[in-house]
């Protein structure tokens, strides 16, 4: 009797003990075998596919996910080429060669606009497929690590980047960096310094003595300034930008002369260079008269302060040009500018140069800046 009792007795303590080491110890994982990737037109082959998806289901830490080296071993010796299995039938015997419970296997298309993603996620308990996620990305190749990490966390049901995704997913989101296929997407704005260089009747003017209306200055003037800008269209390597300068001519020779440009134009995110036409507006001291017979500028006033001429119709053809003589008055014209921006590590730095065509002079001008590299919309 007391050896029923000391047996049942020992039977429990063990029963007890067994349940409370199960109790401590969390679920086993269950095994998952990363089966080979059907990948077609693309650069990366099968094998570097298939280790990319294994090693972000790995990060998942949701699976034991099978060491590939047991895999070709078990496999060879089933006599099963892995790099050819991908059938049901053919995923369900190598999964059970490796004595998995689960199977990961998947397909890569690419199409002129598109990249397709398939997971297929085989359970060996009931032979069938568990699940399918298909997922069409854009053409980016460069981007297929972050494809990758994405599928992989959505077919598990994992939180990801929506924003991301949808970058990476919708072909009429322009404006950001992940839609930019093999380009970052380059910005140039920042402080802007040059020169500039009045040629022509503009010229003359600037240097003639202040009593005739002219300047007593240099045609060549130092300028500084900001380059504000705006990408509307980032698309392949080219976007379309609007930049907004706004300029102080000048100061090196004793003048103010504000400036206000608007330019429209293209940049390669490759290169570098960039194109761009657009309006200038400043204010710049005018005053209206005329040339004598001796060539001379003359105000208008002068004519008729003039008492000789009291009653006489002026003979000569009045205009109004520059004169530091007279008021201020707000100057127009169109700038054609061309420009490269040159990369140093993650410093930018542009380069431009531009000229402005008018009647009767040419106006020359190059400018240079500097930034940090900015990718707007990036992680």
């Amino acid at each position: 009797m007391k050896t029923t009792i000391k047996t049942i007795a020992i039977a429990s303590i063990m029963q007890i003990a067994s349940l409370s080491i199960s109790a401590q110890n969390p679920t086993q994982k269950q095994k998952l075998c990363m089966a080979s990737v059907d990948v077609t037109g693309m650069k990366i082959d099968q094998d570097q596919m298939s280790n990319l998806i294994r090693i972000e289901v790995e990060k998942l830490d949701t699976f034991e996910v099978l060491n590939k080296y047991d895999v070709e071993v078990g496999l060879k010796n089933s006599n099963i080429l892995i790099n050819s299995c991908f059938s049901k039938d053919c995923l369900i015997k190598a999964g059970n060669a490796v004595k998995s419970d689960k199977v990961l296997t998947g397909a890569i298309d690419v199409f002129p606009t598109k990249i397709i993603y398939t997971l297929r996620l085989l359970d060996l308990k009931t032979n069938n497929v568990e699940k399918t996620t298909v997922v069409e990305f854009l053409n980016i190749p460069e981007e297929i690590e972050t494809f990758t990490k994405i599928i992989v966390l959505k077919m598990f049901n994992k939180p990801y980047d929506k924003n991301t995704y949808q970058k990476l997913t919708n072909p009429y989101d322009f404006d950001n960096l992940k839609n930019n296929p093999q380009y970052e997407r380059l910005r140039a704005d920042g402080p802007r310094v040059g020169f500039t260089y009045y040629t022509g009747n503009i010229a003359s003017i600037l240097e003639a003595d202040k009593s005739v209306g002219g300047f007593e200055a240099a045609p060549v003037m130092f300028q500084f300034g900001y380059q504000f800008e705006k990408q509307y269209l980032n698309e392949g390597k080219i976007q379309g930008l609007f930049e907004f300068i706004p300029m102080i001519t000048g100061v090196d020779q004793g003048y103010f002369i504000p400036s206000f440009t608007l330019l429209h134009g293209l940049r390669s995110n490759k290169s570098g260079w960039e194109f761009a036409i657009g309006p200038t507006i400043g204010l710049a001291l005018k005053s209206k008269g005329y040339y004598d017979n001796e060539n001379i500028w003359r105000q208008e006033s002068y004519w008729t302060n003039d008492t000789l001429n009291k009653g006489v119709k002026n003979p000569f053809t009045v205009k109004e040009r520059l004169d530091s003589r007279g008021d201020y008055t707000i100057n127009t014209g169109f700038v054609i500018a061309i420009g490269k921006t040159f990369k140093s590590g993650k410093l930018n730095i542009p380069v431009n140069m531009y000229c402005i065509p008018s009647k009767d002079s040419m106006r020359f001008g190059a400018s240079f800046g500097f930034n940090g590299n900015k990718r707007k919309g990036s992680k």
